[in-house]
């Protein structure tokens, strides 16, 4: 009973290990039902746990020899006994290998179902990508990826077109000069013409472009030489109190008539004819060109310009006892122009040369300084061209000298961050020690002069954005600034360092370029007081960095980087 029960209902799931296959045609059993193993496989167990017909349970049993079950005639249908064993109980996981089935037609006889429907998987997607022909286009993307690598070159930044439409720029940012042209051809025409090499010596007065006997040239040469012979009155009668002086400063005006290209390029240094009959300027630019221009002429003719010098004329004076000479200073040479002989005789010649200034009031010596720091004495009645003296006064750079305007043996020097009195008695070829020493400028310091009449002050102009006033009536070793005016000295490379010059009729009051808007010449006192601001909005729209008074009239002069003049004056 056991055993029936046993083979008529569903075996127990075994491990894959010990599972066993069932197969049709084999002897009945208790149950009515025929039983068989195939070759090698054990029989269903029944309920004792042994096989019918088979040893006892824990022996191993060797597989019966009998003759192979003969293939069906055709295929069993699906679903039916024959497809499912007969009995209902075929595994669902076999492999299909027993030989009551037909062998699979693609070959794989031994394999499982599941192995060939993997295959099979597989198989299909092999097909899928081989149909998307990724391997195709992987190597065309790899034989053009290698291509370009192969020919890569810098490529060159395309240049800008010429009518390229460009946003508004000053001219210090299109490295353009004041004059409109660019910096190259500037540095061209410099090269070829405005740097001419001029010989050492005397050179005749002739202007530029104009032949020896012109008689423009003889026109203007006769005026100069007139208006020298006149006797200047003396500044200090003109001195007038604080209100009046302001009043007389708001009658100078600025008219366009007023206002004349007299150099090329960028003013440098500036000088007042002294003659209260008619305005007489001259102007040296930074090419070597001297301008002299007769303010009172209204013609087109006022104007002439000479070279006398090779490079930028830094120091302009009129001589204060012979008006007829006018004295300038450039990097190679100091000259002097005599309108009585109509020459350009050279006093001094070397390098370096920074700035000068007379040693008395006859105009026979001069003090020279040097970019290099050293400070010379020139005689002009000694013949040759060298100086009488040279000292080393400890200074890297030496931009100004000046002379005291009463005690002539006192000069003062001005260097990159030191403002210094001197005594020229004492001067040595080294180890000179100053006799004051003017302290609180901390970068380079553009100028420093004393007041006009008594030298009681001196005002200088440093690159620390600020100007400072000095008390110098009595010079102890160390002075300190009596004021400081805060002020922006920020020129750059494209305008003339500001310098501070004093009224020369007064000694509380000197005059200043200025970069604040509207363009505007400032006059400040010795106290930090702004007095007044010159300017004009029709006439006057540049940066004027030089500018000098008139020392008995009230007339300004201010030069800009174009080389125009701006004459400011009462009407």
């Amino acid at each position: 009973m056991a055993l029936s029960q046993a083979a008529t209902s569903e075996p127990e799931e075994a491990s894959p290990r010990t599972r066993q296959r069932m197969q049709v045609g084999g002897p009945v059993g208790s149950g009515g039902r025929r039983e068989s193993c195939r070759p090698g496989e054990k029989r269903l167990l029944g309920a004792g746990g042994t096989a019918e017909g088979s040893a006892p349970a824990g022996k191993r049993l060797r597989p019966e020899p009998g003759p192979p079950t003969p293939a069906p005639a055709s295929p069993p249908a699906p679903g039916s006994p024959e497809e499912n064993g007969r009995d209902g109980a075929w595994d669902a996981e076999s492999d299909g290998s027993d030989a009551g089935t037909e062998a699979p037609a693609d070959g794989h006889s031994q394999l499982s179902a599941y192995e060939r429907k993997r295959l099979k998987n597989i198989t299909e997607n092999a097909k899928f990508f081989a149909a998307l022909k990724l391997h195709e286009s992987a190597a065309r993307l790899h034989q053009i990826a290698t291509k370009r690598q192969s020919h890569v070159t810098k490529r060159a930044k395309p240049k800008k077109a010429e009518d390229e439409t460009v946003r508004r720029r000053s001219m210090r940012l299109q490295r353009v000069e004041p004059s409109g042209i660019p910096v190259a051809e500037v540095a061209a025409q410099l090269g070829a013409e405005e740097y001419p090499q001029v010989p050492a010596g005397p050179l005749p007065m002739v202007p530029e472009g104009e032949t020896e006997n012109s008689k423009l040239s003889e026109e203007l040469l006769t005026t100069w030489m007139r208006i020298s012979e006149m006797k200047a009155e003396d500044p200090a009668e003109h001195t007038c109190d604080m209100k009046r002086y302001q009043d007389s400063l708001s009658s100078m005006v600025l008219s366009p008539e007023n206002v004349k290209k007299v150099v090329k390029y960028r003013v440098c240094s500036m000088a007042i004819h002294p003659s209260q009959s008619l305005l007489f300027v001259a102007a040296g630019d930074k090419t070597g060109q001297v301008g002299l221009w007769n303010v009172s002429c209204t013609s087109d003719e006022g104007a002439h310009v000479f070279v006398p010098h090779s490079s930028s004329v830094t120091c302009m004076k009129f001589s204060p006892c012979n008006p007829a000479h006018l004295l300038s200073l450039s990097t190679e040479s100091l000259r002097c122009g005599d309108v009585s002989r109509a020459v350009f005789d050279e006093i001094c010649r070397s390098e370096d040369l920074s700035s000068f200034d007379f040693l008395e009031d006859n105009a026979c010596s001069a003090l020279v300084g040097f970019w290099h720091g050293d400070v010379a004495v020139v005689d002009r009645r000694t013949p040759g061209t060298s100086w009488e003296l040279s000292a080393d006064i400890g200074f890297k750079r030496t931009r100004t000298v000046h002379v005291h305007p009463v005690n002539k043996q006192y000069f003062l020097a001005a260097g990159s961050v030191d403002v210094c009195v001197y005594d020229i008695r004492y001067l040595k070829s080294s180890g000179n020690r100053p006799v004051s020493s003017l302290v609180g400028h901390t970068k380079s310091v553009a100028s420093a002069y004393f007041s006009p009449v008594t030298g009681s002050r001196v005002v200088s102009v440093c690159a620390d954005d600020k100007l400072r006033v000095y008390d110098t009536s009595s010079l102890s070793p160390t002075v300190r600034a009596l004021s400081t005016i805060r002020h922006n000295n920020n020129t750059g490379r494209w305008l003339t360092r500001f310098q501070a010059v004093w009224d020369p009729r007064r000694e509380d009051c000197f005059v200043v370029g200025s970069l604040a808007r509207p363009r505007q010449v400032e006059l400040f006192r010795d106290t930090g007081e702004l007095l007044h601001a010159f300017s004009s909005p029709d006439c006057l729209g540049s940066v004027c960095s030089i500018n000098v008074l008139h020392p008995t009239k009230n007339i300004l002069v201010g030069g800009n980087s174009s080389g125009r003049l701006h004459v400011f004056k009462e009407e």
